[in-house]
């Protein structure tokens, strides 16, 4: 009967361990998933923010074209006049 009990002490303190070892591996996994989430959320800022200034440069350049072909077309009637 003290067998048994050793036995069941044994098994009850392996599952201990197994379950102690399982919440240290997901506290780990968390812990790496978390600064997953910090680099993922810090690159989608700095590609809002390059979306944005992308933005601004193809608004100044068409600006900037529209600008060049009135001239083009401005030029093109003082001349056919």
């Amino acid at each position: 009967m003290h067998n048994l009990h050793m036995a069941t002490i044994i098994m009850t303190d392996e599952k201990f361990t197994t379950l102690d070892q399982k919440i240290d591996s997901l506290i780990e996994l968390c812990a790496t998933m978390k600064r997953e989430n910090q680099l993922l959320r810090a690159n989608e800022h700095n590609w809002h923010s390059e979306r944005q200034q992308l933005l601004e440069t193809n608004k100044l350049a068409k600006t900037r074209l529209e600008s060049v072909l009135n001239r083009l077309k401005s030029l093109e009637q003082s001349q056919s006049s």
